[in-house]
């Protein structure tokens, strides 16, 4: 029996402050969708999702959700109130012989059930919302952000997680890595339009740098249109004034529509200048030790760093990756090891916690407010990289309109906040920059943005983040904390890492099974192996082959078939279609399923022999 969409929105619209952040929207989430949700900050993502979720009531518009259906939503900033521990909350919406879901989840996402909510960080919080909705199990999972706060094992464990998962999902997060690998559709909300396009995340920037290339192309045509017709009003009407006034008006409704397109945000204009250049040997640790009680943070850690490298500390959260920047800074001292700092080093920091922003401030006093930037008799004026500049236009640089300037620091979002932090750091130049978590909650284009700015630095870069992709995109080196106090040093990125790591664990893996053969077969205990078990015979070889065309001539299918069904008015206007579409849809992806898991079961395979 065809199954309808698990979430229909019809002609939506919804107005903040007299400005309206949807406009006829329309959108629908079929079984099995895996959709990422994406757009600039300040677009309207979340307020998109909580719509969806049917906690914000549109001012025009309808949602329909089928009786049945069941939707989660884990929201930024989940509400634990009411209960005692982070269990209590993760369990609350279950059956007593259920609660062993929250308990596998906690383990993935590696937080303590028992951790009072009063005692739990935002972080904690998150993992608890998370754990709780994977352990219910809806039809249609809403995550906005899921990443943040999570590092990159826990990402590792939630990526597995959501790629076993046959339930739909819609994802906000601005891990590339993780939306690539999960997503088959992206919505993308552009000046309060959504469009959808049937592939995932990875072909996103291709299609959106072609619809603004086609956007442009339209403008340009519009553009000379009206240079031509305006030119005509001009020169020819006065002798044809009364039978041409209908060419005149056409060319004001023109005039409107050009007018009527909204321009697309840029991107902020942020700049990272180099002081002085540092000496060349910028940190020199050797045998560093440094412990909490019974806790190790590193044991023996030596490092060398020169100008110019770019160095990212990896591992667990609460490993000591923030500790151990510290004290490769100088901040705080070793209990063993010496620490060697280079001469005429001028730091700049972003700390994950967000420490220079005071929420009660406003954005105005953020800046005029803080020594480094404040100009003297200039209550107006900050100094960025030495020059004075008016607050309101340095934080539009910072995609900041002049209202927020007057608004609390409080009232900004993670991306926001994020931003206005890059704001104060790069108004002073420097040589050495810190980075703690500053990929969390920035955009596509504001970190891609970053990524150019840090490969172009003079200056030498410490890095924590737990993007996958951005690490690849800037590291040149990766220390990888390991716990127990554990920490080596690898060469390039994650990546890199993760290749040099699995090779040098590889002779050690091979070993194993060889010793457990020669026991065996010291013990008598080694039968012969049946005659194809060693490699693919020549029919699992040609379906080896065969099954990348499959899998493509399936995933083409689906696509048409989702692009039929996001008709909002097909479930009306031609049920028997609809029904068909949806069947044929649950039928082919549930063949890409089945594909994909014998082509990796062959791939695996042949890999082994």
């Amino acid at each position: 029996m065809a199954q309808p969409p698990l979430l229909q929105l019809s002609d939506v619209s919804l107005t903040f402050g007299g400005e309206p952040v949807f406009d006829a929207l329309s959108l629908v989430v079929q079984p099995g969708d895996r959709v990422a949700l994406v757009g600039r900050n300040g677009s309207g993502k979340s307020t998109l999702m909580r719509v969806m979720a049917g906690l914000v009531e549109p001012d025009r518009g309808g949602r329909v959700v089928p009786p049945g259906a069941t939707i989660g939503y884990m929201e930024q900033d989940p509400d634990l109130s009411g209960h005692d521990t982070l269990g209590d909350f993760a369990t609350a919406t279950l059956g007593p012989g259920e609660t062993y879901r929250v308990e596998a989840a906690s383990e993935g996402l590696a937080f303590d059930l028992e951790t009072p909510v009063a005692a739990a960080s935002g972080g904690e919080r998150r993992r608890a919302a998370l754990a709780r909705l994977m352990a219910e199990d809806p039809d249609l999972m809403l995550l906005d952000e899921p990443t943040n706060h999570l590092d990159i094992t826990a990402i590792g464990w939630l990526e597995r997680e959501l790629a076993a998962t046959r339930k739909a999902f819609v994802l906000i997060s601005h891990d590339r890595r993780f939306l690539s690998d999960l997503t088959r559709a992206t919505l993308w909300i552009d000046r309060g339009a959504v469009r959808r396009n049937e592939e995932g995340f990875a072909s996103f920037e291709a299609w959106r740098d072609k619809v603004w290339q086609e956007e442009d192309q339209q403008r340009h045509k519009m553009d000379r249109k009206i240079r031509a017709e305006a030119r005509w009003a001009v020169e020819g009407i006065s002798a044809r004034r009364k039978r041409n006034q209908g060419r005149v008006r056409a060319l004001e409704a023109l005039r409107a529509e050009r007018a009527a397109m909204i321009r697309r945000q840029g991107t902020a204009a942020m700049e990272l200048a180099s002081g002085p250049a540092s000496g060349k040997k910028v940190i020199e640790a050797e045998g560093l030790s440094k412990g909490f009680g019974d806790r190790a943070i590193v044991r023996d850690f030596s490092l060398r760093v020169l100008r110019g490298d770019r160095v990212a500390f990896v591992g667990p959260n609460g490993v000591g990756k923030t500790t151990l920047i510290k004290m490769l800074t100088g901040e705080i001292a070793p209990d063993a090891g010496r620490v060697t700092l280079g001469t005429n080093l001028v730091p700049a920091v972003f700390d994950q916690a967000r420490a220079r922003l005071d929420p009660d401030m406003t954005l105005w006093e953020s800046l005029t407010g803080d020594p480094e930037m404040r100009v003297s008799g200039k209550a107006d004026q900050v100094l960025v990289r030495g020059q004075p500049k008016h607050v309101v236009a340095y934080l539009k640089e910072f995609l900041f309109d002049e209202r927020q300037a007057r608004a609390p620091v409080r009232s900004l979002s993670g991306g926001e906040k994020a931003r206005l932090l890059l704001a104060k750091i790069m108004a002073a130049e420097s040589n050495l920059l810190v980075l703690d978590e500053p990929t969390n909650d920035l955009d596509i284009e504001t970190l891609d943005l970053l990524q150019d700015l840090i490969g172009e630095y003079d200056g030498t870069v410490l890095l924590i983040s737990h993007d996958r992709d951005f690490l690849d995109r800037t590291a040149t080196t990766t220390v990888a904390m390991e716990g127990d106090g554990r920490a080596v040093v690898y060469a390039g990125g994650w990546s890199d890492y993760r290749s040099q790591r699995a090779a040098s664990e590889a002779p050690a893996q091979a070993a194993a099974p060889k010793r457990a053969a020669s026991k065996q077969k010291a013990s008598g205990g080694g039968a012969k192996a049946g005659r194809g078990s060693a490699g693919l015979s020549f029919t699992e070889k040609h379906r080896l082959e065969e099954l990348p065309a499959v899998i493509e001539r399936l995933e083409a299918e689906i696509a048409k078939l989702n692009a039929l069904l996001t008709d909002p008015g097909l479930y009306d206007r031609e049920p028997v279609k609809f029904r068909k579409a949806t069947e044929a849809l649950a039928e082919r992806e549930a063949k890409l399923t089945a594909a994909e898991e014998e082509w990796l079961a062959l791939a695996e395979k042949a890999e082994a022999s």
